[in-house]
């Protein structure tokens, strides 16, 4: 039976994953509805405000089939939620239904919910399983369960480097690493992170626009750290297109989408910037740079996944990258480019 669950369950994942970066603040939630071992409905968690996987997966079983319904397994990779929230709970949807069993990969880390879905669908007198896949179920929504059980966002670190690990030249000259491929599905990492973060330095010398380009969503809040104010109000980072944060040791101050958070702290500044951005609600960044401040991170283990571009060049002098020391978790070549994935073994994420 076990083989089983984890078939369907697998499904839920691969039905989950079609809303990547659509479903914030929501997880990524998949469903499956199975009676005699066969796919009778599916369905999932679209966009935050729409209706949750185990509602899509009900209203897409045929109207002949819904009196299955008492003798089927519904399937799904999270906890039902037992809240009201933009939409009503889950739980109760199956608890009306009659479904005969729920299947879930793990629990909700969010306090409102913690295991009182599960609870009230078993105190309806509906069989409960839960931990199918659930190391696979915890990884896929990685985001989420870091931003509740660590109390911070989680944290994507990302740079290029050549084939000899120079990271950038020295001084203020431009040259790039990787391809126009590689370009492109950064743009795609950006649109479906929350948050993106650089130096200072980065916005000085490399006038980033932080935005999304090549490819179509949503800009991330921006977030640069400018311990003292080094940025000129003149500097075209400073506009109004999406909100940014600048994190400073010099003043607080908000105006239209732009605000300064004072932090005090010298040894602790990432610290409190985290802090701050956990108030916010914001559940993952992706680190761009430049080597200081992805330095800060490394060296304070403040970081949960790496994506490092590997050029097809190899530079006579540079700065060299910054260094994880962790092995690659695996590899893939990009027209020609090599990414590599790291995840941080130093950490308790168990992902």
């Amino acid at each position: 039976m076990d083989t089983v669950h984890k078939k369907y369950m697998q499904r839920c994942i691969q039905l989950a994953e079609n809303a990547a970066g659509q479903t914030y603040p929501n997880p990524l939630v998949g469903s499956v509805i199975v009676h005699d071992d066969k796919i009778i409905g599916e369905g999932f968690h679209k966009k935050a405000g729409l209706p949750h996987a185990e509602v899509e997966a009900y209203n897409s079983v045929p109207e002949d089939k819904r009196k299955l319904i008492p003798e089927s397994t519904i399937y799904v990779n999270l906890e039902p939620c037992s809240h009201y929230g933009k939409t009503p709970p889950c739980s109760d949807l199956i608890i009306e239904k009659k479904f005969r069993r729920v299947v879930a990969g793990g629990l909700d880390p969010n306090p409102i919910v913690s295991g009182k879905g599960l609870k009230k669908i078993e105190n309806a007198g509906i069989e409960t399983i839960y931990g199918i896949l659930e190391n696979e179920c915890r990884f896929l929504n990685r985001r989420f369960y870091t931003f509740f059980e660590k109390k911070r966002p989680f944290i994507i670190l990302k740079w290029a480097q050549t084939q000899n690990a120079y990271f950038c030249p020295i001084g203020s000259e431009k040259k790039w690493i990787t391809n126009k491929f590689a370009d492109i599905q950064t743009h795609l990492w950006r649109s479906r992170e929350n948050a993106i973060l650089v130096g200072s330095n980065t916005v000085l010398i490399d006038n980033p626009g932080l935005n999304v380009r090549h490819v179509e969503g949503k800009d991330p809040i921006r977030i640069i750290f400018d311990p003292e104010n080094s940025i000129p109000n003149s500097h075209p980072i400073l506009n109004h297109n999406s909100k940014l944060i600048i994190f400073n040791h010099l003043k607080n101050n908000t105006q239209d989408n732009i605000t300064y958070f004072k932090i005090d702290s010298k040894e602790n500044f990432i610290d409190k910037a985290l802090e701050h951005l956990y108030s916010e609600g914001i559940q993952s960044i992706l680190v761009e740079g430049g080597k200081f401040t992805l330095d800060k991170f490394i060296d304070n283990n403040l970081w949960d996944e790496a994506r490092i571009w590997i050029g097809d060049s190899n530079w006579d002098d540079g700065i060299p990258a910054p260094s994880l020391n962790q092995k690659t978790k695996y590899s893939t070549d990009i027209k020609g480019n090599t990414l590599q994935y790291f995840f941080n073994t130093l950490n308790d994420n168990n992902f």
